[in-house]
């Protein structure tokens, strides 16, 4: 695979997802959780509040261009729907470019679309073909995550610490760090999600701030920040912010339903790729 393109999947998911920023610690400091599953139940307690919603927005992208020394800048209007737990329709609009970038996921699929000419690349691929967020790097469920439709599993792996100001769950596989939720202890609040690659190295951070009620007690952070870190190669290490305006909770009917969360036929697109078996597969024309 061409660092073009891995430049270019890279970009794309920070799409979804600013600066990059280190997270701003509240001042007041609140008792923290004394185990793994009152910080669960905890998170589970606003996950149980969950309605479908609808938000617009902007988002700013900063990225590499190959053969460029300094990174890109650009704006792009967007326009989200969640129909939780699984199913996330993205539009970006840029200058000129209607749905410059769409990306969506369904129980079964997921699918990311860019059009600036010269990317113009269509990937998709089933999530059962799709063993990690690593290899996908374009995953519509850190968007659920950052979201606060945090899914957490009582029988995963979880260990809890505490800095003073947040509890930290960590989540772990084979003694290798996978992922770590970093709570407010004062209202509970996801602060801070980080992930990390196959070797336990950080690769991806989400930051959320500015939440706001979307209907009785679930809240959303309308304001998400995700940097990539890229080992050895400043040049794949990006960042976006995506400010949503306006988040509101919404009725998704059952065309809307069908036009937003079932895949699009990759028509008009330069390249298509597929992911098999956790690789991504360049598909002929």
């Amino acid at each position: 695979m061409s660092d073009k393109f891995n430049l270019f999947i890279t970009a794309a998911i920070l799409i979804l997802a600013g600066c990059a920023r280190e997270i701003q610690k509240p001042i007041e400091v609140c008792p923290g959780k004394e185990s793994v599953s009152e910080v669960l139940a905890a998170l589970q307690s606003n996950s149980q509040n969950i309605v479908s919603l609808k938000a617009y927005g902007q988002c700013r992208l900063h990225y590499y261009i190959e053969g460029k020394n300094k990174p890109s800048s650009e704006n792009v209007n967007v326009k989200l729907w969640i129909n939780p737990p699984f199913e996330i329709y993205l539009q970006g609009d840029a200058a000129l470019v209607p749905k410059a970038i769409v990306l969506g996921s369904n129980e079964q699929e997921f699918w990311l679309s860019l059009r600036p000419k010269e990317i113009s690349t269509y990937w998709w691929g089933q999530w059962s073909q799709q063993d990690s967020s690593e290899k996908l790097l374009i995953n519509p469920k850190t968007l659920l995550d950052a979201l606060g439709i945090v899914q957490v599993d009582a029988e995963e792996n979880w260990i809890l610490s505490n800095d003073g100001t947040f509890d930290i769950l960590t989540k772990q596989d084979r003694d290798r760090v996978i992922k770590k939720m970093y709570i407010y202890s004062c209202d509970y609040r996801v602060g801070k999600i980080e992930y990390f690659d196959s070797n336990g190295e950080f690769a991806t951070s989400a930051e959320l701030a500015d939440y706001q009620e979307v209907s009785e007690g679930f809240f959303v952070p309308a304001l998400i920040t995700i940097n990539t870190h890229a080992k050895n190669k400043a040049e794949d290490s990006l960042s976006i912010i995506l400010n949503l305006k306006s988040v509101q909770p919404t009725i998704i009917t059952e065309k809307q339903q069908n036009v937003l969360f079932n895949r699009p036929q990759p028509r008009g697109f330069k390249d298509e790729y597929r992911i098999v078996n956790g690789r991504w597969i360049k598909q002929s024309q």
